[in-house]
This record gives C-alpha cells, sequence and structure tokens, in this order.
C-alpha cells in the first residue's frame, strides 16, 4: 500500500529528532533554522558584550582600583576566567541530565542579571570610599568577588547550551541543514566578535575615562536585554526531544554513557578492524559508548596548547600601559582597547574562510568540509606557536628600547615605542580563535552522542577554562623561582626590569610540543560519520 504524497511531504517536513515548544514533533518549515538560530547569536552576542565588558579590563581594576601587584593580578584573572571557563561542564551535565537546555539558559541568565548588578554596586561603593591612601576595605573585596564569581556561576550555565541550542536549530540528518549547522559556529563567531569588538572599544573607554559603575552597570542592561531576547522567541525554536525514562532518570541515562565508555575502552584494542566501517569510520552505535574517553586525548592537547591564549588579556594589556599609545594626534587610547584587533581579526577571517578558503579546500580534498575538524584545531594550535614567538621578539624590542633611552628604573616613563607594534600578535589571535576555537567547538558539539551535546561544548569550553588555572599556577612558578636569590622576577611589577619574552619563549616551546603530540593521537582518531573524514 502506497503512502498519499502529501502525507509523504508531511512526514518529511518532520524533525524526528526535536519538537516545537508544545511538544509536538518538529515541523522544518516552520521552527529551528536560520530564523531561530539568528535569534540564539542574538542573545550570545548580548550575553558576550557583557562578559567582555568585565573581562577585558579586569587586571587594570585589580592593578588600579584594588591596588593588587601586577603578578597577583595576573592569577586572579586567570583564576576567574579559568573558573567560568570550566563551570559549564557542571551545567552542561545539569541541562543535558535533567532541566533542559532552555530552562538552563533562563535560570543562569536570571544569575547572570544579578551578579552584575551586585557588582555595578561594589564598583559604585569601591569609588564613593576610594582614596589616593586608602585601599578598598576587605568587606568590599568580600562584595566585588563574590559577585564576579556569580558571574562565572551563571557563564556555567549559559555558555555551553546557548551554543548547543543554537546548533539544534539544524537537523543533522537533513544535508542542507547539516552544512549550514557547520556554518553556523563560523557565522556564530563571527557576531560573536563584532559584539565583543563593540563592548571593547566602548567599555573600556568607559571604565577609564567616566567611572567603574557605568562600566559594570550597562554590562547588566545588556544581559536583561539577551533575556528578552531568548524569551521572545521560545516559539519559533528546536527543542531535543527527550527520551520516554522520566526526567528524574536523566543522570541514570547520562551515567549510562560515561560507565559504559569506560567499561568499552577495554574492547577497542581487541579487534579494531572489526569495529570500523567503510573509509575508517566507526558506526555510530559503537562511538556513543567509547566518544567521550576517546575525546581526552584531544581535550588534554588542547587544554595545553591555549594557555597562551591567557596572556592576551593580562600580560599583553599590560605591556600596552608601557608603550606610546596615541593612534592619532592628541588620541590616546587605553591599552585594554587593542584587544577589539582580535575581533577585527575574525571579522575578517570568518568570511575568507567560508568564501576563499573552504572552496579551494574542497576541491584540493575533495571532503565536503574542506577540512577535517582535527587538521583545523591542529592550524590553531601551530598559530599560537608563531604567534608567541612573535610576542617574545616584540617584547624584546620594548625592552631594547627601554634601556636605550635609560628607562629600566622608570616604569611610569612611556617609552617610545608605539603601540601599533602589537597589533600584528593581536590580529593573530583571530586567526588562531576561527582555526582552533571555532574548530574545537564544532568537534566536540559533533562528536559525542546527541544527548550529550551540551557536555561536549562544555568540554571544548573547560579546556580553555583549566588553561587558565595552569597558566596562573605557571605565572606562581615562573615568579617564584626567578625572584629567589634576590634576583629579578621575569614578572616583576617594573616591567622594564621583567623578562616577559623568556616567559613567552616558554610558552612557545609547551604549544609545539602539545602540538606534535595532537599530530600524533590525530592520526588514529576515528571519526563518527564518512563526512567527516
Amino acid at each position: 500500500m502506497s503512502i498519499p504524497e502529501e502525507e509523504v511531504g508531511l512526514l518529511e517536513d518532520l524533525v524526528n529528532d526535536s519538537v516545537d515548544h508544545r511538544g509536538n514533533l518538529a515541523v522544518r518549515s516552520s521552527t529551528g533554522g536560520w530564523r531561530s538560530a539568528s535569534l540564539i547569536i542574538g542573545v550570545e552576542v548580548a550575553e558576550r558584550f557583557a562578559y567582555v565588558g568585565i573581562a577585558c579590563n579586569m587586571i587594570t581594576y585589580l592593578t588600579e582600583q584594588l591596588g593588587q601587584s601586577t603578578a597577583n593580578a595576573a592569577v586572579n584573572v586567570n583564576t576567574w576566567i579559568g573558573t567560568a571557563s570550566t563551570l559549564p561542564i557542571i551545567g552542561a551535565f545539569l541541562a543535558d541530565a535533567y532541566l533542559g537546555r532552555y530552562r538552563t539558559i533562563l535560570g543562569s541568565s536570571l544569575i547572570y542579571i544579578l551578579g552584575l548588578g551586585l557588582l555595578t554596586l561594589s564598583a559604585s561603593l569601591t569609588l564613593m570610599g576610594s582614596s589616593e591612601n586608602r585601599k578598598p576595605s576587605f568587606l568590599m573585596n568580600v562584595l566585588f568577588f563574590c559577585s564576579l564569581y556569580l558571574v562565572a556561576i551563571a557563564q556555567g550555565g549559559h555558555k555551553p547550551c546557548v551554543q548547543a541550542f543554537g546548533a539544534d536549530q539544524f537537523d543533522s540528518d537533513h544535508p542542507k541543514e547539516r552544512l549550514a549547522r557547520g556554518s553556523f559556529f563560523n557565522w556564530w563567531f563571527l557576531f560573536l566578535s563584532g559584539g565583543i569588538a563593540i563592548s571593547i572599544l566602548v567599555m573600556v573607554y568607559i571604565q577609564s575615562n567616566v567611572n567603574w559603575a557605568f562600566g559594570f552597570g550597562i554590562p547588566c542592561l545588556f544581559m536583561v536585554m539577551a533575556l528578552a531576547i531568548f524569551f521572545l522567541g521560545r516559539k519559533t525554536y528546536r527543542y531535543p526531544k527527550r527520551t520516554h525514562e522520566k526526567k528524574n532518570n536523566g543522570f541514570v541515562r547520562i551515567g549510562r554513557v560515561f560507565f559504559g565508555a569506560i567499561k568499552n575502552r577495554k574492547l577497542m584494542n581487541l579487534n579494531k578492524a572489526m569495529l570500523l566501517g567503510e573509509e575508517g569510520v566507526e558506526p555510530c552505535s559503537n562511538m556513543d559508548a567509547k566518544g567521550l574517553v576517546r575525546l581526552i586525548p584531544i581535550w588534554i592537547t588542547s587544554m595545553v596548547s591555549m594557555i597562551p591564549y591567557a596572556q592576551y588579556s593580562t600580560l599583553f594589556t599590560k605591556q600596552g600601559v608601557t608603550v606610546d599609545r596615541r593612534i592619532l594626534p592628541g588620541l590616546e587610547i587605553p591599552p585594554a582597547t587593542l584587544l577589539s584587533f582580535v575581533s577585527i581579526s575574525v571579522l575578517i577571517s570568518v568570511p575568507i574562510y567560508e568564501h576563499v578558503f573552504l572552496p579551494i579546500a574542497r576541491k584540493m580534498t575533495k571532503k565536503p568540509n574542506g577540512i577535517t575538524m582535527l587538521q583545523r584545531i591542529g592550524t590553531g594550535m601551530m598559530l599560537t606557536c608563531v604567534n608567541m614567538v612573535l610576542a617574545a621578539l616584540v617584547e624584546a624590542k620594548r625592552l631594547r628600547i627601554a634601556e636605550e633611552h635609560g628607562l629600566i628604573d622608570k616604569p611610569n616613563v612611556t617609552i617610545p615605542m608605539s603601540i601599533w607594534w602589537f597589533v600584528p600578535q593581536y590580529m593573530l589571535v583571530g586567526m588562531i580563535e576561527v582555526f582552533g576555537l571555532v574548530g574545537a567547538q564544532e568537534f566536540f558539539y559533533d562528536q559525542v552522542p546527541t544527548e550529550l551535546r551540551s557536555i561536549g561544548l562544555a568540554f571544548s569550553l573547560s579546556a580553555l577554562g583549566l588553561s587558565n588555572f595552569l597558566s596562573g599556577l605557571l605565572i606562581i612558578v615562573v615568579d617564584w623561582a626567578t625572584e629567589r636569590d634576590g634576583g629579578h622576577s621575569w614578572l616583576n611589577n617594573n616591567l622594564n626590569r621583567a623578562h616577559i619574552d623568556y616567559f613567552y619563549w616558554l610558552l612557545a616551546a609547551s604549544t609545539a610540543i602539545a602540538f606534535f603530540v595532537f599530530v600524533f593521537i590525530s592520526r588514529s582518531y576515528v571519526y563518527r560519520r564518512v563526512d567527516q573524514v
């Protein structure tokens, strides 16, 4: 008995693994796709505006308003960013196991607004009680750091779920939508970079030239806007279809996958040939049990290679304080403004990647995606190593100029070196993000079972978060090791006496080692689908 054409068309218009806001199977023509994804991208742009408005100039606030040393401030910034980037593992676990991505985003947004509001209050009280000879009280510091870590907790639920929820708007079983989902990660990052660039330019100016209360209050208003936009789009979204198990058994379902991965890890080397499908791709049914374990070596090498990334908003910014920051006669920019060049680089790199690099790569490799996700991540690692070498050379030049002009012991005197010397390394950071960070996000989202995709993205974010913790630990060790026996620390408060260039060479070497280990591991990695090889 044949099925009527109108029923066939209706079935093809349904998305099997998604439902609408009423719990019915999602209709392709009226839910999801770029329309819904665009709303979610708008939410994330507003959220990034808020987060970056705090993070980009935080080291300046800690050193100038709270009176911390350069090394301590850098460690505190690294620790906070690390916490904000690691907590998504917990938030994603709760979302995938029980709450769902949509509810997790709503709840974490409310916590976000609370944290930003208290941060604004903290800055206002600090400004009211500050003086040249008095540091903020202990209670002021407690209020500030509690507010700051409320934002980190909110990040734990918001960050992995929003991006995963955006990618959920595309059906991986539909050929056109699957390709669109690959582009989604690129365009997601492009629009985020636009919001980040605006945030850096606007918020750093306000924080440096108006006051810090406004500098923290405006991001709070943007977060309120983000929540309103997200809620208004609820009827157009596709929601991942829950299994027939009760929601209270969500942790049990997730646990089965984890324990299944550990158990089946023992079987991987017994008969690999039996597990492999066509063209070296393992069938999804086999991959689901072992996927998480197989990601761990990639995750570890990615984490090590991301340690240099922690320096872009800390040591790079402190270096900029010491040089000539005039870009036009009479116009001097705050050093944190240079971070906007990262976003500008992304805005340039994503269209080139999509419309120039990918078409050429597809012709050369005969692959739908041009290059594999691991090749993309590896390219980012290689560029990171190059950037650390470049940063070390620029810093060595800055130190030579300081010595030539007798400024070694005059840290408050501007070194006659243009801030434009630092622009290339910031621009290279943008390229690193397009290849390395975006590639890692797509990889960890795609290479886990469907019900664990928030955790997959959190896995990617946690690599960045833990790299910040490692950076903070490395700074403490290097500061102690180079300062003992009366020596000058590589991270001395007087940067003209410091040797940050040596620290950058150390990071370049560690990234190079991580890259070669990554290449060795990735050669034996087995993708979940044929079209990814």
